[in-house]
């Protein structure tokens, strides 16, 4: 029997309307009402539109007058590493090789307290900051260091946001060529089963799913082809997404020709890694070739503009990929190469960086910037049918942003000021119309419990490194 319906509505859902706000819906044509109303009921988005919200609506449980405010999707992350951020400030001088050399005897030593801990940081950041659904690409288990995937997706639903774990894994160690301590690799039929574990106990395939499981060997230098072939087969045997790194830096380049005879796409190509169920995070040195190759097959890029520039891998050819239909979104990457650690800064930077390249002042827009981090995630992560844009029947996963603080007070256009300015303070962001920040606090987490402890955990980790 069906559960009886609350008073007020025929559906049984009690409304939230949003009224008097500026609205960039991110829909297909651009759509933006410069006073607008969102109805959010039964956890989607019931209507959106301009002036105020139709009259007559039963069940309302909240009107919030946004005044002043912009209202957009919640942003979307495409490329993390959550452990990281229990590491923040080191190598701040290193190229990428060099970096992961330093940093990889000290990852070798996580657990399962200090990847709680560090998720949990990690996640309050980025939802407070506006992201409604993130991401993690974890590939580091050492050994005897617990249940890892299951901490991350702890924290997730602590903190209340949308998730995709990229169950990532590496098994070329030291001995076979590869960067990391041969103590923290995993062999072949261990990653596999595991990862294929993961996605038993964890992915979920509903339209509203708050957790779901990519597939995800960590990169072509630290993964055999074997993992790298029957990872792709797992994975759509599986039916979930396939994640990697891919064409970070020209020594990667250079890595792959010297080990495969090809270049990465080629490489991917010939172990089954280019598809419309694939996205490759970076993507920075990539040729017409190349950027045919994911266009052609649909496969996408997680751009990490920041990233990029703290280990000068260089500018990714953002308006290339997009011209040719490539799907892009954004990334924090892990904050051990991004101490931010939340992607309002990949707006601007993604605007800002791209500006340095041939393109220029055409390179992109702040509309296309807003676009890249909320819809390009949405599509990239594979949801773009249920959230990523202010539509009808999507998930009401959005953020009201404050634009009338000094910071933004003056620049007339809301999105040119989002995308362009100091971080906005959130006023309201809803995951599937619940309520995760609120004036600029989460509500799903004591903000200053976590700091203390991912303080604690980074300072547990730096203690057990220098012990050895």
């Amino acid at each position: 029997m069906a559960a009886p319906a609350t008073p007020g509505t025929a559906d049984g859902a009690e409304r939230l309307v949003i009224e008097n706000a500026y609205i960039a819906t991110v829909d297909a044509a651009g759509t933006e009402y410069a006073h607008g109303h969102v109805v959010v009921a039964g956890g989607r988005i019931e209507s959106v539109g301009a002036g105020s919200a139709p009259e007559g609506l039963t069940g309302v449980a909240r009107r919030v007058d946004a005044t002043g405010h912009l209202v957009t999707p919640g942003l979307v992350n495409t490329h993390h590493h959550f452990y990281q951020w229990i590491t923040r400030g080191l190598a701040t001088d290193h190229n990428l090789f060099n970096w992961l050399v330093a940093l990889y005897p000290t990852w070798a030593r996580i657990d399962e307290p200090m990847t709680y801990a560090a998720a949990r940081g990690s996640l309050a950041m980025m939802a407070r900051g506006g992201v409604t659904t993130a991401m993690d690409h974890h590939y580091v288990f050492p050994r005897g260091s617990g249940d890892l995937s299951g901490a991350i997706i702890r924290a997730a639903a602590e903190t209340g946001v949308r998730f995709t774990l990229a169950r990532g894994s590496m098994d070329r160690g030291e001995k076979d060529g590869g960067l990391p301590p041969d103590f923290a690799v995993e062999s072949l039929e261990g990653a596999l089963a595991a990862t294929e574990e993961t996605i038993d106990r964890h992915h979920d395939t509903s339209f509203d799913a708050m957790t779901q499981i990519a597939v995800a060997p960590c990169s072509p230098f630290s993964v055999s082809t074997e993992l790298m072939r029957e990872g792709a087969e797992l994975a759509r045997r599986k039916g979930v997404r396939l994640h990697t790194h891919g064409s970070e830096t020209v020594e990667e380049e250079q890595f792959c020709k010297e080990l495969f005879g090809m270049g990465p796409t080629d490489y991917f190509a010939s172990t089954g890694w280019l598809g419309e169920d694939v996205w490759m995070a970076h993507c920075v040195h990539m040729n017409d070739s190349d950027i045919d190759a994911f266009a052609r097959t649909g496969t996408g890029v997680a751009h990490c503009p920041s990233s990029n520039a703290r280990l000068a891998a260089g500018i990714a050819r953002v308006p290339d990929l997009l011209a040719a239909g490539v799907p892009v979104g954004l990334g924090v990457d892990g904050t051990a190469s991004n101490e931010s650690g939340e992607l309002h800064t990949e707006l601007r930077n993604a605007l800002l960086i791209n500006r340095l390249g041939p393109h220029r002042e055409a390179a992109l827009t702040a509309r296309q910037a807003l676009r890249l981090g909320t819809h390009g995630g949405a599509r990239v992560l594979g949801r773009g049918d249920q959230t990523g844009s202010l539509e009808p029947g999507k998930l009401a996963d959005l953020v009201l942003w404050r634009m009338d603080t000094l910071a933004h007070a003056s620049i007339a256009d809301p999105v040119t000021a989002l995308v362009l300015g100091a971080p906005a303070p959130v006023t309201l962001s809803l995951v599937g119309g619940r309520t995760v920040v609120e004036d600029n606090h989460l509500t799903t987490a004591d903000e200053d419990a976590v700091a203390r402890s991912t303080r604690e955990a980074a300072q547990r980790l730096a203690r057990i490194t220098a012990g050895g």
